[in-house]
């Protein structure tokens, strides 16, 4: 069964249908837009994103010590913090994950050492006593911390991002696609999937092919995994050559949005994609508008490499 378009659209027009493509990804980006605005006030948005205040932003080193130990890891917190901050407990038998945590405390001024150091130190300040020096980081103490899969309790609220509808051969379409995209794609079964929380990756295959893969994790919901998959090869297209981490929140807005309007046109429902954007970019939604030329450019790509496919062809 071959997958049923947006039925108000319509690009069969060869003499107007770039510019008929055009006004109605504009419209459909103006939509999405406007749902990321509306995502952003929602009291579902609010209690997710009040959750996710109350977790640390580790620092990088943290961040590949706590992968290191534990390669899923999504949400991590200490033993104390899950009980009063999320009313979970770490269930019996799980083991630690350690990372390095700061020492806060009473620091010399010249020295910068606690008192307890300073005392065994060559340095001579005495101007203040020490209970009037202010706090500072004076050093790193190895501390256990703990993922959210290792506990259980009060589930912790989360965004309903996924697409629905019916897919129909889509994700087959999409992955016969690859070739013609140059991309080499791999649909992962759940139990194999080593990337976390992640529902889709785009990395380079090797060192000596520099192709892009694009591996999503396999799941009941076709209409999503057809979502993910245009998402990543979104990420091929526009942003394989980019290493700039400062980017990283805009080229994700740029591949959801993408994924919005083509899975949109293809008969899905990918309204979720507004509380994806609300979660990367929760600032300024208008970023999405900014980038609508390559958001535009990359989505007719994508249409006409499936159209082209005689199964999705509209002749």
């Amino acid at each position: 069964m071959s997958t049923t378009r947006d039925s108000s659209v319509s690009f069969e027009e060869t003499d107007t249908r770039s510019d008929e493509m055009n006004s109605t990804i504009e419209q459909w980006i103006d939509d999405l837009v406007a749902g990321v605005d509306d995502a952003q006030a929602s009291a579902e948005f609010q209690e997710w994103f009040d959750v996710q205040s109350r977790f640390h932003d580790y620092s990088y080193r943290n961040t590949l010590l706590i992968k290191r130990q534990c390669p899923e890891a999504s949400r991590v917190a200490g033993y104390r913090t899950w009980q009063e901050e999320f009313d979970r407990h770490v269930t019996e038998g799980e083991s630690a994950i350690w990372i390095w945590a700061p020492i806060i405390t009473k620091q010399c001024p010249e020295c910068e050492n606690s008192p307890s150091y300073h005392e065994d130190s060559d340095c001579d300040y005495d101007e203040t006593p020490p209970e009037e020096w202010s706090e500072g980081l004076v050093g790193f103490k190895p501390a256990p911390v703990f993922d959210v899969s290792q506990t259980e309790g009060e589930p912790l609220p989360d965004l309903d991002t996924e697409a629905t509808g019916d897919a129909g051969d889509l994700v087959e379409q999409l992955t016969v696609a690859a070739d013609d995209l140059g991309v080499t794609v791999r649909i992962v079964p759940d139990e194999d999937w080593t990337h976390g929380d992640a529902k889709g990756i785009c990395e380079q295959l090797s060192l000596v092919d520099i192709q892009p893969l694009v591996e999503v994790r396999d799941r009941e919901n076709e209409a999503d995994l057809a979502r993910t998959l245009i998402h990543e090869y979104a990420h091929a297209l526009l942003h394989f050559d980019v290493d700039d981490d400062t980017e990283r929140s805009k080229r994700e807005v740029e591949a959801e949005a993408v994924a919005y309007v083509v899975g949109r046109y293809c008969g899905l429902d990918t309204s979720g994609s507004a509380f994806y954007l609300a979660a990367w970019e929760s600032e300024d939604p208008e970023v999405v508008r900014e980038r609508l030329g390559r958001i535009s450019r990359t989505a007719e790509e994508l249409i006409d490499v499936l159209e082209s496919e005689s199964s999705f062809s509209l002749s």
